[in-house]
């Protein structure tokens, strides 16, 4: 019996560690901004798509994963654009942060200033293509990643689904 009750516990596990993601064609921008959005892959065409190049991508102690080559994306701050956050004066901007998160619950976080105020926010993308791959045909879609952090996967989304925009108190 015992056998049997730790094979179920196993075998469930390693079942939702294989579950795929579901694809996703569209993400929400929410929270601390005047009015929410959707914004689909198709709406996504609008904005200038730049070449990315190659990127290794690599865990958090800087282990080689994999590369994925050819990337073209749009940035991150050009989607933001049209966003209109809840401020009363531009000084609170400071205060202002993105939680991007996944199909799988996955997030990555960007400060106000990272994006709008640094060199970081002109390698955030939101990727349209890669190894010759639209997005609209990767398994994993709406993938996003900040092509100069060091340690590349750590902020490499796939199938972003939300967007909160968020102040810290």
């Amino acid at each position: 019996m015992k056998k049997i009750l730790l094979f179920l516990l196993l075998g469930s596990g390693a079942a939702f560690a294989q579950e795929k993601n579901q694809q996703t064609l569209k993400f929400t921008i929410s929270g601390d901004v005047e009015k929410g959005s959707v914004i689909t892959l198709d709406s996504l065409k609008q904005y200038t798509i730049s070449p990315i190049g190659d990127i290794k991508v690599t865990d958090h102690t800087g282990a080689f994963k994999h590369q994925d080559d050819q990337l073209k994306g749009i940035l991150l701050k050009d989607v933001l654009s049209h966003t209109k956050f809840k401020t009363s004066s531009p000084k609170l901007l400071s205060r202002f942060y993105f939680v991007c998160t996944g199909g799988d619950g996955y997030k990555v976080v960007y400060s106000w200033n990272e994006l709008y105020n640094t060199e970081v926010g002109n390698h955030v993308y939101i990727i349209m293509e890669k190894n010759g791959i639209k997005a609209d045909k990767m398994p994993e879609s709406m993938q996003m990643t900040s092509a100069t952090d060091f340690k590349t996967g750590r902020r490499y989304l796939h199938n972003l689904d939300k967007i909160v925009v968020s102040q810290v108190q």
